[in-house]
Order: C-alpha cells, then structure tokens, then sequence
C-alpha cells in the first residue's frame, strides 16, 4: 500500500513540474521588412550601441568594428584572442555609466597563460579614435585546453552596478560545472574594476573560485537584465534536447550535469533524471534544442503588438525566436527572421528597433510595415 502512495506522489509531482508544450509557429502574414545595416561581417558575435547613436560589433575571429555614419571601420586592440571551435572574440558591453567613464567590456577566449590552447578571459578597455585603448583583463579562467567547445560567453550589468558574465563547461561535463573550485559552468559576478564582491556566495569559502555567483551551467550565450525586475535572464545550450532560459540566483546549481532535459549526441542517457533537491529548475526549456545564442527583451513602442516579449536566436534553426511572455511563463513561440542564417545576436536599439546579428550576413534591422 505504501509503494503505490508514493507511487501515485511521484506521478503527481512529475505532473505538477511538467511543461506544457509550446509549439513554435510561423506567423501568417510577415508586417516587418528587414533591412541589411551591416554587412561582412561573418559572424557578429556581440554589439552594443554607443551614445552617439554608433555601433561597436565583435567578429569571432577576433577584428572589432565600428559602424557610425554608414561606414565600416575596424578598431584596432591588443586583446589576446585565441580563435578555436567557439572560441574568439565574444560579447561586448558598456558600463552603465558609459557617458562619464568611457568603460567598455569585452568576452574572449585567451590563450593567456601556461597550459596550452584557451579559455574564456574579460577585459575593458576605451575606445579612443579608432583603437581600444587601457586595456586591462580583469578575470581569466584556468586552466587552458585545446577544446573548441563552451567558452559561453555573455555579459550584463545588474541595476546595482555588479558585472555579470558566463563561461561555458569548455567541454568538461563531469568535471567543472560542479565543482566550485574550478572555472567552467558558471555565472560570475565582479565589480566594474574587477575586484570580487564581499557579498559573493562563496567569497570566503576555502579553495574556491570566489568570483562564481552560480554554477552547474552547460554553456550560456545569452544574458541580460530583465527590463521590469532588475534580475538577470540567462539561456544556455542544453545536450541534444535541454536548451534552458534560467533567471541567476546567489549561490544556486542549475544543475548541470546532474539534472537535465537533453541525452547525449548519440541519443544515449547521461542522467536518468530532470530534478532534484537543490538544483533549479528552468523557467522554459527547449526539446528539440534550438542551439540559442543571443536574447533581448521588446520594450519600444516601435513593436507594439511585440511589447515585453522575448526574442532568442536560433542558431541550429537559423530563426529569431518570439517568445510571448506571462510573468515568467512561456504562452507562446513564434518564428520570424526565418531562412537569414543562423541568428547570432539580438539588440534593441536606441532607436527602439531590433537589429539581429546573422551569420554569413551582418547585421540586419526590423522595420515594421505601414499598416
């Protein structure tokens, strides 16, 4: 009697945990035009808007633009950027008080150091003229290996200021998302000059890595702040089947590999379970993965009928992704921007029009069409 009460339990809690399906659509009348703003760009990893309207981009390979005034112009740098599978030259982000300080951030995988190959480094630095100059790394992760895989890397600012970035497994599923003592699969957290804040989780914990804010990520490539809370969105690729939107909390495991939606490659299991006491679970997750990259949240007036949704690149689909949101509920999923390229990136601008980063392609914006 008492097997099948916790029988019956168990069937109830998987219930109540479960996701309803949301089936992605395609809308049936397209209202936008896209418009190439920049092009020749292979693959746009990050962009950010600066004051005066103008647009810094990062290329995977490692070259830094600026497209002000309809002109293309690369801005020189002296970053050490390793180039390697997922690797390079990564997301880009301005101090929120840009105006007066000048600071800007950027994400790549470095070569710095004593082992051989990579891993995922942050600097800032100024733009001055056409360079990036003072220059200075404020956290690297160790150790480098050759692997291509999982350098993640996104960053965002918190309304008190904190610097949030990720960094990816790096392709050690059993060995770094886990352990606290080691980089990889992580959030972390530092002040804008890069010292770690007292008030991390596990600032005075012997051994560890005291500038991790949460751990047990897979591989993060989207971040931002939410528009409306301040709190800090994440998506990260899940295995085959798993892709998560996880909302960072101090000191939480969102469970990798432990936990997880998705099998292996190969559609073996790796974990024969999707939760447990102790890890989060994800606000939405994706199966079939969508292999997300890039995500930004629709608060201009320019998209009225897209106001306070989600967009998401997909890379493995080669779509934008429309989210429809409830609080922190997924309602609904549409495709747009479909059959570009794969989606790398996602901006709203100052302007309030988006500007999606495609692969092979630039950078594209969305005009609404005149009704």
């Amino acid at each position: 009697m008492k097997a099948k009460i916790y029988l019956l339990m168990l069937i109830l809690i998987q219930f109540s945990c479960a996701q309803e399906d949301k089936t992605i659509s395609t809308p049936e009348t397209i209202n936008y035009t896209l418009e190439t703003v920049v092009d020749g760009i292979n693959i746009p990893w990050g962009m950010v808007f600066l004051p005066d309207g103008s647009m810094l981009i990062t290329e995977k390979s490692g070259k830094l633009f600026q497209f002000k005034n309809g002109q293309k112009t690369e801005i020189a740098h002296n970053l050490t950027v390793y180039d390697r599978g997922q690797g390079g030259l990564l997301d880009i982000e301005l101090h929120p008080d840009y105006q007066n300080n000048g600071w800007i951030y950027i994400t790549y995988a470095s070569n710095e150091g004593e082992e051989d190959g990579g891993n995922t480094a942050i600097a800032r630095g100024k733009l001055e003229g056409n360079s990036l100059v003072s220059t200075e790394v404020l956290y690297k992760a160790e150790p480098n290996t050759t692997k291509g895989q999982h350098f993640g890397s996104r960053i965002a600012f918190d309304n008190d200021g904190y610097l949030y970035f990720s960094i990816g497994e790096r392709g050690e599923r059993d060995v770094n998302p886990q352990d606290i003592t080691r980089d990889g699969g992580k959030i972390y957290r530092l002040h804008d000059d890069g010292s770690i804040p007292d008030s991390n989780p596990f600032a005075e914990q012997s051994g560890a890595k005291q500038a991790i804010y949460s751990y047990g990520h897979r591989n993060p490539q989207g971040m931002l702040k939410h528009y409306q809370t301040g709190k800090i969105w994440v998506h990260e690729h899940g295995p085959q089947g798993g892709d998560e939107i996880n909302i960072i909390k101090k000191g939480a495991n969102y469970g990798w590999p432990v936990i997880s939606y998705g099998e292996n490659y190969n559609g073996t299991s790796f974990t024969d379970i999707t939760e447990k006491e102790g890890m989060e679970q994800p606000i939405y997750y994706w199966v079939p993965s969508i292999a997300p990259s890039g995500m930004a949240f629709v608060t201009s007036d320019v998209y009225p009928e897209w106001k306070g949704n989600l967009m998401v690149g997909s890379l493995k689909f080669g779509y934008l992704e429309r989210m429809v949101l409830e609080g922190i509920n997924v309602e609904k999923r549409e495709k747009i921007v479909e059959g570009e390229g794969r989606v790398r990136n996602i901006k709203q601008g100052p302007d309030g029009f988006l500007y999606v980063g495609i692969e092979g392609k630039g950078i594209v914006k969305l005009i609404p069409n005149k009704k």
